[in-house]
């Protein structure tokens, strides 16, 4: 059975005005960045598309790639959560964190093909009520660098 038609857990995302999507097992988490010390994002200087900094969550250091400015443009309101995804990066097991800007929502959809003149880092929609949500493709939208 194809991807596209079948029901499929997924994690809803705002970002500014607009909704995204990403496959929830791609999903591990979502952190509030203020709080507790260990969830404040640590700065330094670097040359890496995207990353702003990198959090410690479970003992991990995870770099924070800000997507913010590709999906909705540079005036993106404040960021309120990271949203922490497990991935594959050279065989290995690697988190990166995405802030977001607001809370998220698990949501069963079927995906349907990507259509029109959308960004190559779409790779889908879903249809909930009267929204039309677009799926992140990860791979595509960042840089194999700030994977690392």
């Amino acid at each position: 059975m194809s991807i596209l038609s079948e029901q499929r857990s997924y994690v809803l995302f705002p970002m500014g005005k607009k909704r995204f999507a990403l496959p929830a097992e791609q999903v591990s988490e979502l952190a509030r960045p203020r709080g507790q010390a260990q969830e404040e994002m640590q700065s330094f200087p670097h040359t890496t598309p995207l990353v702003t900094g990198v959090i410690l969550r479970r003992n991990q250091i995870v770099p924070v790639a800000d997507v913010a400015p590709l999906l909705v443009g540079p005036d993106a309101p404040a960021r309120k959560f990271y949203l922490v995804i497990e991935r594959e990066v050279q065989g290995k097991s690697a988190r990166i964190a995405i802030p977001v800007t607001g809370e998220c929502e698990l949501a069963e959809a079927m995906q349907q093909p990507a259509t029109g003149k959308l960004p190559q880092y779409i790779c889908g929609l879903l249809s909930l009520s009267d929204e039309i949500i677009e799926v992140l493709d990860i791979e595509r939208l960042m840089p194999m660098e700030a994977h690392a």
